[in-house]
């Protein structure tokens, strides 16, 4: 189990990003958070078995059709457990 925080950049608002990043997340059985950040980015704090949290990063790295990533920043922590389920914040 680990912690998994990306700021995901390019053309990554308004493209269904954080609908995309829900519906992967929630297949791959994590828990967290998406939500856009200010200047057109999109941040993912995850959470669950490294296996799939690296599965998810590919993804993010490609997007949804609409979307044109740029660039990912990741950051592995230690998993705390403190989410009960993916969410999309606002």
């Amino acid at each position: 189990m680990a912690s998994l925080r990306a700021t995901v950049y390019g053309r990554v608002q308004g493209v269904f990003f954080r609908a995309f990043v829900q519906e992967w997340a929630e297949q791959l059985n994590l828990t967290g958070y998406v939500r856009n950040r200010p200047g057109g980015a999109v941040e993912v704090m995850v959470e669950g078995g490294k296996p799939n949290l690296e599965k998810l990063l590919g993804y993010l790295k490609t997007g949804p059709p609409a979307a044109r990533v740029e660039g990912v920043k990741s950051e592995w922590a230690e998993y705390t457990g403190k989410f009960s389920k993916f969410k999309v914040t606002f």
